[in-house]
């Protein structure tokens, strides 16, 4: 009727999104994330290939140093990351983000453990190439991974041994604190004491 207000009961509820809309927006997704996965897997093997050949040049020491440092630096920034992203603090969305950042710095090293451990044309393609135009890049690729993996482990060794110093001074102050505290606590009671034992 005219006027008559609907209750909480009678409205009608807003409508969800379907079951099947979600179910056609993650079939999507996931087509999308295979035909990537398949595309990148033909073709980013090669040309990662052809890039650090084209860095290394055939050379023996330049695939050696840029090996190294490849892999040292896409390791060690990328644990760094997500050293941090583990923290028990830190909310889901922090992690997420961090974890993001962590994958992206680790890309390099990822396309080089692609022709690595690839069994695809693009993957051989890409063993093949830098058999020739960079010597000694994957194995010390590794090398330099090693390596930045266990400076992760010292420096965050390093940051929990400062924290735990940290804590440890904090406790020897207080504990100094009260100490003193005591201390002169006592001597006002004496003093009290002496001084009432001269008034009687």
């Amino acid at each position: 009727m005219p006027g008559v207000s609907e209750t909480p009961a009678e409205r009608v509820p807003e409508p969800r999104t379907p079951l099947a809309r979600r179910a056609l927006v993650f079939g999507g997704v996931l087509v999308a994330v295979v035909a990537a996965y398949f595309i990148g897997a033909a073709t980013i093997p090669r040309w990662w290939a052809q890039r650090i050949g084209d860095q290394v040049d055939g050379s023996i020491a330049a695939g050696t140093g840029i090996g190294l440092f490849y892999g040292f630096v896409f390791t060690f920034l990328p644990l760094l990351v997500l050293s941090f992203a583990l923290r028990r603090d830190r909310s889901w969305k922090a992690r997420g983000w961090l974890l993001a950042v962590a994958v992206l710095l680790a890309v390099p090293n990822l396309m080089t453990l692609g022709i690595v451990l690839g069994t695809g044309s693009a993957a051989h393609a890409g063993e093949r190439i830098l058999d020739v135009e960079g010597p000694n890049f994957r194995a010390f690729t590794l090398v330099g991974a090693i390596l930045g993996a266990a400076a992760v482990v010292g420096v965050r060794y390093l940051m929990a041994s400062r924290r735990r110093a940290k804590a440890r001074t904090s406790e020897l102050r207080g504990e100094l604190k009260r100490r003193d505290e005591a201390e002169r606590a006592a001597a006002e009671a004496d003093a009290a004491a002496a001084e009432s034992r001269g008034d009687g």
